[in-house]
């Protein structure tokens, strides 16, 4: 009985009748409902059961699924696109573009494949582009994302005098301006530009608000491209994941399916042109399994995370950081799941960081027994110099935990890895088969350590008080997308009417009690700019609209309770 009740709520988000008006990546997930109250073990439980449910079969004509027959004949074509650009590279570039996660992990895939190509000498194919350039890689930069013309140029930039491109465009929720501008560029030109569009709705439900300066939104061009797919002159990848964890934190499980879906379709390509592997439907289905079973080997680890997630949480709560302290790309993964902290949770720039091996002087701590420190690296990478990290590490704090990948039957590294375990609080060890490639093995590594770190980082935040129910409730109102998001948020929680809720939140962001006729006429890329230089937003809207006081009362009371979750319950009680 319980196992169906469980089946069910797995379910639940797909009926049409399961908040109807929100897009499948902005709705709640039935599963978290009540994370906020959850122990680390159950957090973890609940963060497995919402990443399970991207491998779900299609149970319906409701959504298309990430193994649906439809979406592995796409990749199928889309490889074989890339296959044709690296046997001919001639004036030739495969961009993949994105804004916040999506661009970062643009950035590392590209990263990843030009080197493959490097090792083979072959030139690099591929380029990557971010929403508000390289310094997005590594910071929260929201406000570009609503700028189509800027991805236009950006996208004209970095294919200037090619005569053959193919353009994944990655946005989670069919949503960002930025991305819309680009595929809109290539429909244009369609003898230089192939459009890829990559993201988590169907095309019904790609965001239909009107783009400032342009006579598209979003939706038409994903209509428009939906019309060409039938020709192959553009394709449409977009599988239901189902709702993230934390509403709208696509992060999570978007970035996780754009990670799998993105690298499916480059693998498959370097297989067919360096190996003579042909591109086949169970090739690519095969390689979705196995990362589906990359979600089983880390979850495996259940107790560990828990543990290492508990630890972040107390560090937090104490006013200390959690760091990560990491080797090679999954270095990266560390940097990208720390910049990803501040927008989500409206945590504090030092709360979460990231650091390459060799960056780890800069954390500059004098104050005693202080944050916690994850050691992030495989048995690939030089052990000898992790031991040494960790034994500086050692010397600052006791709380020093090491997250660490293996080969089965690989005990090359086993004495230094015994002297790591002797230093560090806990070892979170994940064994794997060894691989049909190194690159495939890697790539599972990766995708294992972001799901790690997602769950680390979350978890903690919620332990902190950062999630009501499971919504981010301090989340930052930093341009257009969070700007609606912010507005539902408070029209959900409150139970007023929107017009209401939207004059709260301007109050907040212009911290006055009464709106002038200069803010209510202004739109909402001057309101987002304002709103980038303020701090708790949406709590101080909620108290306000819950208890009716002031500006300044509110302030006052979220100064005695600063725990935001706890804040609002005591107004709602």
């Amino acid at each position: 009985m319980a196992e169906s009740a469980c089946l069910s709520t797995m379910h639940e988000w797909e009926s049409p009748d399961y908040e109807p008006s929100l897009p499948v990546s902005e709705k709640s997930n039935p599963l978290t409902r009540d994370i906020d109250r959850a122990s680390a073990n159950c957090i973890v439980r609940m963060l497995q059961a919402c990443d399970a449910q991207m491998f779900q079969e299609e149970t319906g004509a409701t959504y298309q699924r990430l193994l649906s027959k439809q979406v592995v004949e796409t990749l199928m074509e889309v490889a074989k696109k890339v296959e044709r650009i690296l046997k001919d590279p001639r004036d030739s570039v495969v961009v993949l573009s994105g804004c916040g996660t999506s661009g970062r992990l643009a950035f590392l895939i590209t990263s990843t494949f030009n080197r493959a190509l490097r090792e083979l000498n072959q030139s690099s194919v591929y380029s990557y582009i971010i929403a508000g350039g390289d310094r997005a890689l590594l910071s929260s930069q929201e406000a570009p994302e609503d700028d189509p013309k800027q991805g236009m140029l950006s996208l004209k930039k970095v294919c200037e005098g090619k005569k053959r491109v193919l353009f994944i465009g990655i946005s989670c929720g069919l949503s960002a301006p930025f991305v819309a501008g680009q595929l809109d560029l290539c429909l244009q030109h369609p003898e230089v530009y192939t459009p890829v569009l990559v993201g988590f709705n169907p095309t019904h439900q790609a965001r239909d608000e009107s783009i400032p300066g342009c006579m598209f939104t979003f939706r038409s061009v994903a209509q428009r491209m939906q019309e060409l797919s039938k020709s192959q002159k553009a394709f449409l990848i977009n599988p239901a994941v189902g709702p993230e964890a934390i509403s709208g934190s696509s992060r999570m499980k978007g970035g996780s399916a754009t990670k799998i879906l993105l690298e499916v379709i480059l693998s498959a390509a370097h297989a067919a042109t360096f190996t003579n592997t042909p591109i086949t439907y169970k090739g690519i289905l095969q390689h979705m399994r196995a990362y589906e079973k990359t979600l089983d080997v880390t979850f495996a680890q259940k107790e560990g995370i828990s543990a290492l997630l508990e630890a972040a949480g107390k560090s937090l709560q104490c006013g200390r950081r959690v760091c990560y302290l990491g080797w090679g790309s999954l270095a990266m993964l560390g940097l990208i799941d720390a910049s990803e902290c501040i927008p989500t949770f409206g945590a504090d720039y030092e709360d979460v960081r990231g650091f390459i091996s060799g960056g780890y002087r800069e954390l500059n701590n004098n104050e005693g027994p202080l944050d916690i420190v994850l050691l992030i690296y495989t048995h690939s990478d030089d052990v000898s110099e992790v031991v040494k990290l960790a034994r500086k590490v050692r010397e600052k704090t006791s709380n020093l935990h090491a997250v660490y990948h293996r080969v089965d039957g690989d005990t090359a590294a086993a004495v230094q890895q015994e002297d790591i375990n002797k230093l560090c609080s806990s070892s979170l060890k994940t064994t794997w088969s060894s691989p049909a490639s190194g690159i495939l093995a890697h790539l599972q590594w990766e995708l294992s350590t972001k799901l790690l770190l997602n769950a680390v980082s979350t978890g903690a935040h919620v332990l902190k008080g950062k999630i009501y129910q499971n919504y981010m409730i301090d989340v930052q109102v930093t341009n257009s997308k969070l700007y609606c998001r912010a507005t539902r948020l408070l029209q959900k929680l409150s139970g007023c009417p929107e017009s209401q809720c939207e004059e709260a939140l301007l109050k907040t962001i212009y911290r006055v009690d009464k709106l002038t006729a200069d803010i209510t006429s202004s739109n909402i890329a001057t309101h987002t700019c304002t709103a980038r230089n303020r701090t708790k937003v949406v709590p101080l809207a909620l108290v306000c609209l819950l208890t009716g006081c002031s500006l300044m009362e509110a302030e006052t009371h979220l100064e005695q309770q600063p725990i935001v979750r706890e804040a609002v319950e005591a107004c709602l009680s």
